[in-house]
């Protein structure tokens, strides 16, 4: 008589604690382990957002930097920027007065005129002057009643450094004299080259164009 044997059950699986993704000893559900199809998601999503928020952060990155500079352009160059314009229109101002001065005149007050113009003027030029008015101007506008009176038209800064500047000057000179009793009116125009004395701009050089 044959004996059968009982059918052996086989064994449940029983991972070992940590392994395959699974928890240790006493925790709870096993955590399934990431499919290829959600780490592809995952980095799908990822991607999107980079591309999505690129642009903004470029945006906040070209911003910033604008923001700098300008702080950097008020903080540092405005000053510069607001002296040079205070020198440009002392230059201007000094070459449109020296101007004027150089080139008016009458015969009852050339004394008085001629010292106005050379308080304009520096270096070689005052000797000049000097000289012109004395020898040449002062007979000529007093024998035949010479009135000059020069206005400025407009003027502008043509070059501008530290202690020099070149100024173009616009005139509207009137001429008056014993022959010609009737004003005549003349436009002209100068470059005027002034050097910085003791913190005054004095005219070096004055040059009709």
């Amino acid at each position: 008589m044959t004996t059968q044997q009982p059918e052996k059950v086989p064994a449940a699986d029983n991972p070992k604690p940590g392994a395959g993704g699974t928890p240790g000893a006493g925790s709870g559900d096993p955590v399934r382990p990431q499919t290829p199809n959600t780490i592809a998601k995952i980095q799908s999503w990822v991607r999107r957002f980079m591309v999505a928020w690129r642009p903004i952060a470029l945006t906040a990155l070209v911003v910033g930097s604008l923001g700098l500079v300008s702080c950097m352009y008020l903080f540092r160059y405005s000053p510069d920027r607001q002296v040079a314009d205070v020198a440009a229109q002392q230059a201007i101002q000094a070459a449109s007065d020296g101007a004027t001065a150089l080139l008016s005149y009458s015969p009852e007050s050339l004394d008085r005129d001629f010292a106005n113009a050379r308080s304009h003027l520096t270096g070689g030029i005052l000797e000049y002057y000097t000289k012109l008015t004395e020898q040449t101007v002062a007979p000529t506008a007093t024998r035949q009643h010479i009135v000059m009176n020069t206005k400025v038209i407009r003027a502008a800064v043509s070059e501008l450094h530290r202690n020099s500047a070149v100024v173009l000057v616009f005139l509207s000179q009137t001429t008056m004299s014993k022959d010609k009793p009737d004003p005549t009116t003349t436009s002209s125009s100068v470059l005027v080259t002034l050097t910085k004395v003791k913190g005054s701009w004095l005219i070096t050089k004055f040059d009709r164009l």
